[in-house]
């Protein structure tokens, strides 16, 4: 397939940032831009044009790409609504498809393609590739898609125990794996780029700080197994371009791992610089009524598509502290010992 890099040419992360800085939307085009009616409606913006868009002239433009990144606030109705609507637009336009899915780990693969085979029902496919609690309200939809049209759906993500205890006990736990899980993993895990560091740090100290060594440590680790994550992430997708040539593989992905081409994107271009990757990332309407709703978020993706906030979880500083221990006290243990 041709590189939408010559077809589309989309943008580096200094372009955008040139872009947020300098790119104003005109009387016009801003008057057209309104609030989503509910949450299950967006606003698809072009980025480089800085003006809305429809889907099907979207998913026209997306058709030569060999991957395309659909960012998401997970549960958030607009955001798997977009992905399941513009994957049907995808393979109506370019019927050799893959779906890739964060929200599955490749240590369950087989007890996903058993119940794309029909061998097996929902809910033990579930139980058994211990599928996220809000698979049936927001995945169903792709995977019944795919599975109707008999396409693949990749586990992408890395073993939840393996993730843990990266971030529990360090990097050099990967080393203690069995061999054959060892190769199941990149060969590089811990792949990265500046600006992601800086954004991962910024995000994390912003409520922890860094100045404790131990903290620091802390922070290290976890920051170790979030890149375990974009790096298998990473290695599933092109690993599905080798398994599936001419295919189009469309990824979900927690937007924190795409926006502003970074994370699995950005190793992506690392590890496979002509790979064409589009990339779509949620922006929340601003609360105040009078922000421009795009300003500082075009670099967020090729395409943003502007979404309601969700409602706030907890008012009560103390009831959220309260449920948040229950809630980390209410999962399993976790053993990293792999002897």
């Amino acid at each position: 397939m041709a590189p939408i890099k010559r077809l589309l040419a989309p943008l580096t992360l200094a372009s955008f940032t040139a872009i947020a800085g300098c790119a104003q939307l005109s009387a016009q085009s801003a008057a057209a831009i309104t609030p989503p009616a509910s949450l299950y409606d967006r606003v698809l913006i072009d980025s480089q044009k800085a003006q809305a868009i429809n889907l099907s002239l979207l998913a026209d433009r997306l058709a030569q790409a060999d991957v395309v990144v659909i960012g998401e606030y997970h549960g958030h109705q607009a955001s798997h609504l977009l992905q399941a609507r513009l994957q049907q637009h995808l393979h109506r336009i370019h019927p050799s498809q893959v779906l890739s899915l964060e929200q599955f780990t490749i240590d369950h693969q087989t007890e996903l393609d058993e119940y794309l085979a029909g061998n097996t029902g929902e809910t033990e496919m579930l139980e058994d590739a211990q599928g996220w609690d809000n698979y049936r309200g927001s995945y169903r939809p792709l995977v019944e898609y795919a599975r109707h049209h008999d396409l693949p759906v990749i586990a992408a993500n890395a073993p939840a125990q393996v993730v843990r205890c990266v971030g529990r006990t360090g990097p050099g736990y990967l080393d203690r794996l069995p061999s054959e899980q060892r190769l199941s993993l990149p060969a590089q895990p811990f792949l990265d780029t500046p600006a992601y560091r800086e954004k991962f740090k910024t995000a994390i100290s912003g409520s922890h700080g860094t100045g404790d060594p131990a903290m620091a440590e802390r922070m290290d680790n976890t920051y170790k197994a979030q890149l375990l994550r974009d790096n298998t992430m990473a290695m599933r997708i092109l690993q599905a371009r080798d398994d599936y040539p001419e295919h189009q593989i469309v990824h979900l992905t927690g937007t924190f791992h795409s926006e502003e081409r970074l994370g699995t994107v950005a190793l992506l271009e690392q590890l496979a610089p002509d790979l064409s990757v589009v990339v779509i990332s949620p922006v929340f309407w601003p609360a105040d009524s009078s922000a421009p709703p795009l300003a500082g978020n075009l670099g967020k993706g090729d395409y943003v598509y502007l979404i309601q906030p969700l409602p706030p979880e907890y008012r009560d500083r103390n009831r959220q502290l309260s449920a948040m221990q229950e809630r980390f006290s209410s999962r399993p243990d976790t053993s990293c010992d792999t002897d």
